[in-house]
């Protein structure tokens, strides 16, 4: 996990049979800003005699935050350092917590049939259409209800969606007992659950974890983790709970500013962005991030898992009774 303090970016040229190669990329440090040209400088460099050479590479690369970022590290401002647990602020001004090791797994409910539930339900209208089709011996109706399979299978799976969850107990039911199967396979694990406005949050305490271990991904997968959560955890080599509530969620309407809020923020409009923050901060102070529910498991807490949980019931507000957000 690597969230540095100072940030530059520096650009590399080269002029061949007329034209000019202008690539740029970012170096980042967390001794100095000089380090972090000389890091810019350095991969710049790399990048061209990468592209000399005959490598596809980007000329340059986005700049974001933490979301998609390939090969650069976290990009958030700083709040608060726990000996190795940081707190950044997000890109919609939000606290966050990222630790190397303590497995954090959010599991949002489907509200919406995945694709392939969708699919299924095709496959089944057009399965019926073939049959009347063959029965029939009638390539028109066959033709017509496959048309009306394609057309009306993204209604009905909707609704075949909503009556399957509800003969479930629900979205959270459902996602409950995904844990509670892979706790039975796994019975030596250990969950802290809680309640998120859109899901749950599972917080293993029974041991620490590489953002990398095989048993990682088993565990997301098994619990249905957003692939896209799974994928920046070994990215980054961390997980991320997130703190403080979203902005609209508490009425905010306005972004944080400037936009779109990756750091660093140039020193001018640095009055901007602590103005915006002094007004979230105000509002997330009668919001928590998540509330817990319960323990499922084994019950062991690591002593080093167990200093980040505090830290995060603490700073979450998981244990206030405040509305989340």
């Amino acid at each position: 996990m690597i969230v540095p303090q100072y940030w530059a970016e520096a650009r590399a040229q080269h002029k061949r049979q007329g034209r000019q190669i202008t690539v740029r990329r970012f170096g980042w440090s967390d001794v100095s800003q000089a380090e972090a040209q000389a890091n810019a400088e350095r991969r710049a460099q790399e990048a061209l005699d990468g592209l000399r050479d005959g490598e596809r590479l980007a000329r340059r690369e986005p700049k974001v935050p933490y979301n998609g970022a390939e090969g650069v590290p976290i990009r958030e401002e700083i709040v608060e350092r726990h000996d190795d647990v940081l707190i950044t602020r997000n890109s919609y001004g939000a606290r966050c917590l990222n630790t190397a090791d303590v497995l954090f797994a959010d599991i949002d409910f489907e509200q919406q049939p995945n694709l392939r539930f969708a699919i299924g339900v095709f496959a089944a209208l057009a399965a019926l259409g073939l049959l009347a089709g063959w029965l029939t011996h009638s390539v028109l109706l066959l033709a017509g209800l496959l048309l009306v399979a394609l057309f009306a299978s993204g209604l009905l799976a909707g609704r075949v969606h909503r009556l399957y969850l509800h003969w479930h107990g629900g979205a959270a039911a459902l996602a409950r007992q995904r844990i509670l199967r892979f706790l039975e396979r796994n019975p030596d694990w250990n969950f802290r659950l809680y309640r998120t406005p859109a899901g749950l949050r599972a917080l293993a305490t029974h041991r620490t974890f590489a953002a990398d271990d095989p048993a990682v991904a088993h565990c997301f997968s098994a619990l249905g983790v957003d692939p896209l959560y799974a994928r920046m955890c070994q990215r980054q080599q961390c997980f991320r709970a997130r703190l403080s509530a979203k902005p609209w969620r508490m009425g905010i309407a306005h972004h944080l500013r400037p936009r779109p809020g990756v750091w660093p923020v140039a020193p001018e409009r640095m009055h901007a962005r602590r103005d915006w923050v002094e007004r979230y901060e105000a509002a997330a102070s009668g919001y928590a991030a998540c509330s817990f529910l319960e323990v499922l498991g084994s019950g062991v807490v690591a002593p080093a898992v167990a200093r980040v949980q505090w830290l995060h019931d603490e700073l979450s507000g998981a244990a206030s009774g405040r509305p989340i957000a």
